[in-house]
């Protein structure tokens, strides 16, 4: 797993730009992008339509799960998941190797919009989190695979 990028107040700026669009072609309520342990990285919308928080942690296992499924019936390719409710959905798809989006959305929009729109977001996403993970910029990241290690897990970039 890669590291978490550093986020400066422009990289904030340039996801929530990208989400904010997505927000609006694809009529959903609530965006949040997350990590694969669940760790929030960034989040536009309606915060109030659920725990963003649980349903980061939520979202990472269920992902995980159906990937291991799909894995195991022979699925090479496994990069969407979609749950259909009475009043709202939750569509997940992967940005990158290590990124999830999650889109929340209701009965005003189809998830044929929302998986339309979400392919080319996905794909700006991971531009900017491979341009972040690969800054030149000094300054500290967090690597997830240190954390069973007793040295800590921030390490220094140069």
């Amino acid at each position: 797993m890669d590291s978490i990028p550093v986020l400066t107040i422009e990289d904030v700026a340039n996801i929530d730009n990208v989400l904010q669009d997505y927000l609006q072609r694809a009529e959903a309520d609530l965006i949040v992008v997350i990590d694969k342990g669940g760790n929030l990285i960034a989040q536009v919308g309606d915060l109030e339509v659920m725990d963003v928080t649980v349903i980061a942690a939520l979202a990472a296992g269920s992902f995980a799960a159906t990937k291991e499924l799909a894995r195991r019936i022979g699925e090479v390719e496994f990069n969407a998941l979609y749950h259909q409710g009475n009043g709202s959905h939750i569509f997940m798809n992967s940005v990158d190797e290590d990124t999830i989006m999650i889109t929340v959305f209701g009965s005003q929009t189809t998830v044929g919009l929302v998986r339309f729109y979400s392919a080319s977001t996905a794909s700006n996403l991971a531009s900017l989190l491979a341009k972040m993970r690969t800054s030149s910029a000094p300054g500290f990241q967090f690597d997830l695979n240190d954390l069973s290690s007793n040295e800590g897990g921030f390490t220094e970039r140069h």
